[in-house]
């Protein structure tokens, strides 16, 4: 019941969803949720292991820390529930994450990931775009923006990639900024800025620069064959500029062809719609994150960690990663 598992529990209620049960560890946090969204004492729990016994509940929404993911996933899963929606990321380890992920199959339960990309116009548009034969195909991802977070936000970035290219990334190149700044989520996490490169089968590319000495902004350029894509996504400002059509077939040497350009604003997600979209999708069997694509965005996570660490070199996104070492994301 901290702010994410708000927002979780109002789109819960939008959708009409009968809510058996909220739980946080922190009694004063599910006391405040509980009266904030009209939720009775009887269905207010500090005990997730007896809400779950107690309820029985069909859909259980995991919103806490990343550390206790794997955990709580694996008692919804124990207690019969048949759709478990879980934040990202979506654990602290590649073991915990395969953990998750078998014993939701061993269940015969769902299991999504809170990555809402592909439910987002600032997103959704540029990829229509990139698809056309006017642009020819999406060849890169440069995201320059402030000191974010790898975990918290490079995270959803790198599903972002693997969405807008169509393939999962196969290598990762990072190097992390030398200071370690306090996490707002408490001093027992660890966060880290950067830069970042991945890389897909086909050669398409994804560029992260969120170093610490960056505190502003979040701007994003995907550069295809026949043009370029800017979005500034915290004023929802996306510009196109592309070759006009009798220039296409000529060789990307020639890049100062005549070009059209156009401007739209893209409306700003509230703070709710894009969890709702990825819940929607989830619940009506749609198209929706599932544990795997969650999977994916960590290993990517923890390809950058072993890159850093050797001296910047590219790193497989394979089963040779660590699987057992837990990382102190939030």
């Amino acid at each position: 019941m901290g702010r994410m598992g708000r927002r979780h529990l109002q789109v819960a209620l939008d959708k009409r969803l009968e809510i058996v049960g909220i739980c946080d560890a922190v009694a004063e946090a599910v006391r405040v949720g509980g009266e904030e969204h009209g939720v009775p004492e009887g269905r207010r729990y500090t005990d997730a292991e007896r809400m779950l016994r107690e309820q029985r509940p069909q859909c259980v929404v995991v919103a806490t820390h990343a550390t206790s993911h794997c955990d709580y996933v694996l008692q919804a899963a124990a207690a019969g529930a048949s759709h478990i929606f879980c934040e990202k990321p979506l654990a602290v380890s590649l073991t915990d994450c395969d953990r998750m992920i078998e014993a939701c199959r061993r269940a015969g339960a769902a299991l999504a990931v809170n990555h809402q990309m592909r439910f987002m116009p600032q997103y959704v548009e540029p990829k229509r775009l990139l698809d056309s034969e006017a642009y020819g195909g999406l060849a890169s991802v440069t995201v320059v923006t402030g000191n974010f977070g790898l975990a918290m936000n490079g995270t959803h970035y790198f599903e972002m990639f693997r969405y807008l290219a169509g393939e999962a990334p196969i290598e990762a190149t990072a190097w992390f900024s030398d200071s370690v700044l306090p996490n707002p989520r408490g001093p027992q996490f660890q966060d880290r800025a950067g830069s970042v490169r991945l890389t897909a089968r086909s050669g398409k590319r994804f560029y992260l620069e969120c170093g610490d000495d960056q505190g502003h902004g979040l701007n994003v350029v995907y550069a295809a064959r026949n043009g370029t894509i800017h979005v500034d996504e915290l004023t929802g400002t996306l510009r196109t500029a592309v070759r006009k059509a009798e220039h296409r077939d000529l060789p990307t040497t020639r890049y100062g062809m005549p070009w059209d350009e156009s401007t739209m604003q893209i409306p700003p997600a509230d703070s709710t719609a894009p969890t709702r979209a990825v819940l929607d999708a989830f619940l009506d069997g749609g198209s929706y994150p599932t544990a795997e694509d969650g999977r994916l965005a960590v290993a990517a996570l923890v390809a950058c960690y072993v890159s850093h660490e050797s001296g910047h070199a590219p790193i497989r996104i394979d089963d040779r990663l660590p699987r057992d070492r837990a990382f102190p994301w939030a």
